[in-house]
């Protein structure tokens, strides 16, 4: 009697049930790792809907590549290879944060445990999987609770930036911009135009408010533009 396992086209079987249920097992399990690890925790903080489209999609792409090409008999060499290609990888049409970077080799690293490890048990991949989410987590919304984060502007009153007015200049940034001051930097002064260009620091209650981090700008180009 003819077996739907049995069936086979240009040397390759058909269908498999047994190794496609494990796949899509696998990649159920990996979904839902790569969901809490880029919406319930990255989106969450961050808001940046572009990011959030890249991690999915890569986490997805390179699990398929490391769970389909395993039998190949490349597995880890294949799967370095990979995390080097993708993770080193950088967008030339805008510079990647450290922290999206950190993020990308993530959902890379996840992918791949999720896709190559069939030596060890359910209970080992969850656990790994678990301790990963949940550091990430604990950093995200615990230890980095307040940090410090930069914005450059663009400052019209010439007057402030002098050394002995340095209270009024403070309290005047802290007016006009809402935030608590910690430090400034004074770039370029243009005295024609009668501006300054400047990079205020605040301390960063992630919690409370949610500002674009400014550290991927390239803060020396700003101060050296005219």
């Amino acid at each position: 009697m003819l077996s739907i396992n049995t069936l086979s086209f240009l040397g390759n079987k058909l269908i498999d049930l047994p190794s496609l249920y494990e796949l899509i097992a696998r990649f159920l399990f990996n979904l839902l790792s790569l969901v809490i690890l880029v919406r319930y925790i990255y989106y969450r903080t961050s808001k940046r809907k572009t990011y959030l489209f890249t991690y999915m999609l890569i986490g997805i792409t390179i699990f398929s590549l490391s769970y389909l090409l395993e039998n190949v008999q490349l597995q880890l060499g294949m799967a370095l290879g990979l995390f080097a290609v993708f993770g080193i990888l950088r967008y030339r049409t805008d510079n990647m944060p450290i922290k999206e970077m950190t993020y990308l080799f993530v959902a890379i690293a996840l992918s791949i445990v999720n896709a190559l490890t069939t030596g060890i048990s359910l209970a080992e991949l969850v656990f790994t999987n678990a301790v990963v989410l949940i550091a990430v987590a604990l950093s995200e919304y615990y230890w980095m609770y307040r940090h410090e984060s930069s914005k450059p502007i663009v400052y019209d009153n010439l007057e402030y930036i002098k050394p002995q007015n340095k209270k009024l200049f403070i309290e005047d940034l802290e007016r006009r911009t809402g935030l608590k001051i910690n430090r400034v930097e004074v770039g370029q002064i243009d005295f024609d135009r009668q501006i300054v260009k400047l990079v205020i620091y605040y301390f960063h209650d992630k919690k409370k408010i949610d500002f674009y981090d400014e550290k991927s700008f390239d803060e020396n180009s700003f101060l050296s533009k005219t």
